[in-house]
């Protein structure tokens, strides 16, 4: 068995696959560690030459994007199930993407949709919090992404709010945007992060003011909002009351109409 430590990226696996598939190490052979904060090293490769690197590493398009994307995924047996995927289109299998029902294709394609939807619930639920310093006000948000989904995340904030100061905080990695550049560092506590800032009254406002009684899902809204992310939402204290009242504010709309409408 070869241990094989890498950085728990993809490039950092990326790089450590080329290496083994160049030596032709098989899948059942090498065990995959995850070495943070120290420096990856591979058993058996560093005699590979770099062309024969290259050569081996060329693959479809498809697995590169997709297990670009299952990278990010949280489950341990990622790196293994990528390069194990990775051998088999290099031996015999090189149509092995188009097998959708194949179980290691299946196991990358649920992960790149796991991924997927992380990012999107990262977009949709982050919540900045102002927090003022001695260089003026700079906005800092708590978030608890599933999985490895923040540095894929954070270009969107980048360009959505390019001229704010800002934080992303998470218990694995933190993004931080200074109006210039995008950085990263590691991961913090909760506790590190503000609890509430007056803006939070003017969105429990707004939010209050748009919410639409007669249109109320509430099992669609809890599907699309899981329970796990209203505690970082400043708008979640009030959900439970507005859905209370929607009926009763549903029969006051229509009794409205109603008076409103021109006799026939």
């Amino acid at each position: 068995m070869r241990r094989t430590s890498i950085e728990p990226t993809f490039q950092g696996w990326r790089e450590a696959a080329r290496g083994l598939l160049a030596a032709g190490v098989e899948p059942r052979d090498v065990l995959w560690d995850e070495a943070e904060g120290e420096q990856p090293g591979l058993d058996l490769v560093d005699d590979a030459p770099a062309a024969a690197v290259q050569a081996t590493a060329r693959v479809p398009r498809a697995f590169m994007a997709l297990a670009e994307a299952a990278a990010c995924h949280s489950d341990a047996e990622r790196w293994a199930i990528l390069y194990r995927v990775l051998w088999r289109l290099k031996h015999g299998e090189p149509r092995l993407m188009e097998v959708a029902m194949d179980p290691d294709v299946h196991r990358m394609l649920a992960m790149e949709k796991a991924v997927r939807r992380d990012v999107h619930k990262t977009k949709a639920f982050v919540r900045f919090r102002a927090v003022e310093g001695e260089e003026g006000t700079h906005y800092v948000a708590w978030f608890e992404p599933e999985h490895h989904t923040l540095e894929r995340t954070a270009p969107f904030f980048a360009e959505r709010f390019a001229s704010m100061r800002w934080s992303i905080l998470t218990p694995r990695r933190c993004a931080h945007w200074d109006g210039s550049a995008l950085w990263f560092s590691e991961g913090v506590p909760r506790s590190a992060a503000p609890s509430a800032d007056a803006l939070e009254d003017l969105w429990r406002t707004y939010y209050a003011s748009i919410f639409n009684p007669a249109r109320m899902k509430p099992r669609a809204m809890k599907s699309e909002m899981p329970l796990k992310y209203w505690r970082n939402l400043p708008e979640a204290e009030l959900i439970q009351p507005l859905m209370r009242d929607a009926p009763a504010r549903v029969r006051r709309m229509i009794e409205e109409q109603s008076k409103a409408r021109p006799p026939e």
